[in-house]
């Protein structure tokens, strides 16, 4: 089978000729404590590959969260996670961590133990995220759901809805509840590569009942 016949590979940093610009995340991404699947992709003009660095924000080993992103997502620049370690005691009279700047402080170390988490980060399959979108800690959203420019996401979103502003809330749903219900069942990310490269074009375009069909064949 030549080249132009097969899906492009997963594992390419770069997958576009033309530019350096977009990455596969699953390419430059490393460690116990985020997961990105195939083909999802970061576009910055500036050193995508340092997403992990520059994008996924007081993301400690120590405190235990995960990020956790599916396949086929679309991240454009300046989209950003923002993660569990960004938490501060907010119980006592101040948020100040005194103890990590060291010195006299750090024997106050304990007092940073247990602080407020809200758990893994993960979002679905197909997810678009818009120009600086900023999500924070422990939100999950869902499969298909488009992320507009310069939302703040604080909540969970549905598979299939559309969410915008500070704090983002749903606009709208991309698709109605039983067509949503259909997507979901189908779920052409799950597909081997080869059946999903021989069906782009419903894929993009296609409507629910194709995709079904696609299945049955």
């Amino acid at each position: 089978m030549s080249d132009q016949n097969k899906a492009p590979s997963p594992d390419q940093k770069f997958p576009l000729e033309a530019t350096n610009r977009v990455v596969f995340l699953k390419a430059v991404v490393s460690g116990n404590n985020i997961e990105v699947g195939d083909y999802t992709y970061y576009d910055d003009p500036d050193a995508p590959e340092k997403f992990q660095e520059k994008n996924v924000l007081y993301h400690f080993d120590f405190v235990g969260d995960r990020l956790e992103v599916g396949k086929f997502c679309a991240l454009a620049s300046g989209t950003t996670f923002i993660m569990n370690g960004a938490n501060h005691r907010l119980d006592g009279p101040s948020t100040f961590p005194f103890p990590i700047f060291g010195g006299a402080w750090a024997e106050h170390m304990g007092l940073l133990a247990d602080l407020p988490s809200k758990g893994n980060t993960t979002v679905g399959h197909d997810v678009w995220f818009g120009y600086q979108a900023t999500i924070m800690p422990g939100v999950k959203i869902g499969h298909g759901s488009i992320v507009a420019s310069k939302a703040v996401v604080t909540k969970d979103v549905p598979p299939y809805a559309i969410v915008a502003g500070n704090p983002a809330k749903v606009v709208s749903m991309r698709f109605d509840e039983k067509v949503i219900e259909r997507l979901l069942a189908v779920a052409w990310w799950d597909w081997p590569i080869e059946r999903i490269t021989e069906n782009i074009a419903a894929i993009m375009a296609g409507e629910v009942g194709v995709l079904e069909a696609a299945i049955a064949g």
